[in-house]
């Protein structure tokens, strides 16, 4: 299966849905490269980007699971990196 690695870009706006959103990063933790995450205080909002190595499938649910959180935005950016594995 191809993988393709990506930066999922997240912003919270809902802190209640904070515990959702790890649990969910967690749960597809075997693909993740690395985290930042950024609170912006005088906003109330947290900004995270992930970096993923993931298949297609794979990266299209993660977004669309975090995406479904409430409070919770998420967009997707592919590079063109693929490797067959």
């Amino acid at each position: 299966m191809s993988s393709r690695v990506g930066v999922l870009s997240i912003i919270v706006e809902d802190g209640n849905s904070v515990e959702s959103l790890n649990s969910i990063l967690h749960t597809y933790g075997e693909y993740i490269i690395g985290r930042m995450g950024i609170p912006y205080r005088e906003k109330g909002i947290s900004i995270i980007s992930v970096a993923i190595d993931a298949p297609q499938d794979i990266i299209s649910s993660l977004s669309g699971k975090i995406g479904n959180l409430k409070g919770v935005s998420a967009k997707t950016v592919l590079s063109n990196v693929v490797s067959n594995e």
